[in-house]
């Protein structure tokens, strides 16, 4: 048997040790990539090119002035103030100048003075380079970068669609939701959390919350207490979830610390239900029978207002064709509107979906009684057929 060669590596060893490399090489390709989407990466890429955009420009400027004019150096320079951290953004600022300079001296001698650098080219050009700065210097202390800013944004806003999504019931029942926040903005301060709970998620436990505030001003709060919220949903007795986020509320501290809130437990069996309310505007009833709506107002004060608020429970039953509606009071009452008339023009709308059934009326009633409203509007609809 012929021995093996001192220091000779076996072929299956070789070809392990490349796929280890190669490996290696695509991980750390990976992580740069994610690096860079998300901020972290080296801008050195865009510092190259917009350096290389410097000096191009401004040759198309000494050539044909006319058709490139010196001011076209802002294009860099907003490019600059999007993607460059600040200490990049300098050195791409200095070569600038330089070209500036180099234009002036270019253009100097042109007879009719036409595309020559003016005091205004230089003032627009340190104007756009100052306003680039400025955000550079606001995006680095914030630490969300342009190319992962928006994206952070758009998954925000989708979560908290998520979070208001309502479990799907079974048949007899059926649930409508609709959440507009105030002045077509994508951030509310309504939110909804929802689950089914109890023995064979028999039970629909529904919290429709109203934060102070509205808008974008309200969303980061909104989007904090709904997950909170959700994760107390299911997690405590009914009569204990108030309670438990009243003081998680007053554990914030926030200036504008309250909220209203409205919890419904809701057997599918039996369509009895239980409603706490935090302060929260109360709901409506339509009785099939009657062909009557009616107030359904249990007692409580708001949420992080002070320790140790009780919560009452209202109790009710749905039969057969009955319609209960849960809202915020943006939905009802304005400036110039009253809260008794804001509800009575709520429920003339909504008679005019009994014969035809609810199927979409929670968008389309938000639309007929609070289309220009500048606050947040939210409506739940559950209906048994």
């Amino acid at each position: 048997m012929a021995l093996r060669r001192a220091g000779s590596t076996p072929p299956a060893a070789r070809l392990l040790q490349a796929n280890k490399a190669w490996h290696r090489v695509r991980t750390s390709m990976r992580r740069s990539a994610v690096d860079y989407f998300r901020g972290g990466g080296s801008d050195w890429v865009a510092l190259g090119a917009l350096l290389l955009t410097v000096p191009a420009l401004t040759f198309a400027t000494v050539v044909n002035p006319l058709w490139c004019a010196p001011e076209t150096l802002a294009l860099p320079v907003i490019a600059g103030g999007l993607l460059l951290r600040p200490a990049s953004l300098l050195a791409l600022y200095a070569a600038a100048a330089v070209a500036l300079i180099v234009e002036a001296a270019a253009l100097a001698e042109l007879a009719d003075g036409a595309g020559a650098v003016t005091p205004g080219t230089i003032l627009v050009v340190a104007a756009v380079g100052l306003s680039g700065l400025l955000v550079a210097q606001f995006r680095s202390r914030v630490g969300v970068p342009w190319r992962r800013g928006g994206t952070m944004l758009f998954d925000l806003r989708e979560r908290i669609r998520v979070q208001s999504k309502l479990p799907a019931l079974p048949e007899g029942w059926h649930r409508e939701m609709s959440l507009r926040p105030a002045g077509g903005q994508s951030f509310s301060g309504d939110f909804v959390v929802a689950a089914r709970t109890g023995p064979d998620a028999r039970t629909l436990e529904v919290v429709l919350t109203d934060v102070s505030g509205k808008g974008m001003d309200a969303g980061s709060r909104a989007l904090l207490l709904s997950g909170a919220f959700g994760g107390l949903l299911g997690s405590l007795p009914p009569h204990e979830f108030l309670p438990a986020a009243n003081g998680y509320l007053l554990r914030q501290d926030w200036d504008e610390g309250f909220a209203t809130s409205v919890h419904l437990v809701l057997d599918l069996d039996t369509g009895d239900y239980e409603l706490y309310s935090a302060g929260h505007v109360p709901a409506l009833q339509r009785d099939a029978g009657a062909g009557t709506w009616e107030e359904k107002a249990a007692d409580g004060p708001l949420l992080g207002v002070y320790d140790g608020a009780a919560f009452d429970a209202v109790k009710g039953s749905l039969r057969r064709g009955d319609v209960l509606m849960l809202f915020t009071d943006g939905l009802v009452e304005t400036p110039e509107r009253e809260l008794d008339e804001g509800v009575d023009r709520l429920t003339g709308e909504a008679d005019r979906y009994v014969a035809g059934g609810f199927e979409g009326a929670a968008w389309h009633l938000i639309e007929a009684v609070a289309k220009d409203v500048n606050d947040d509007r939210a409506l739940l609809l559950i209906c048994r057929d």
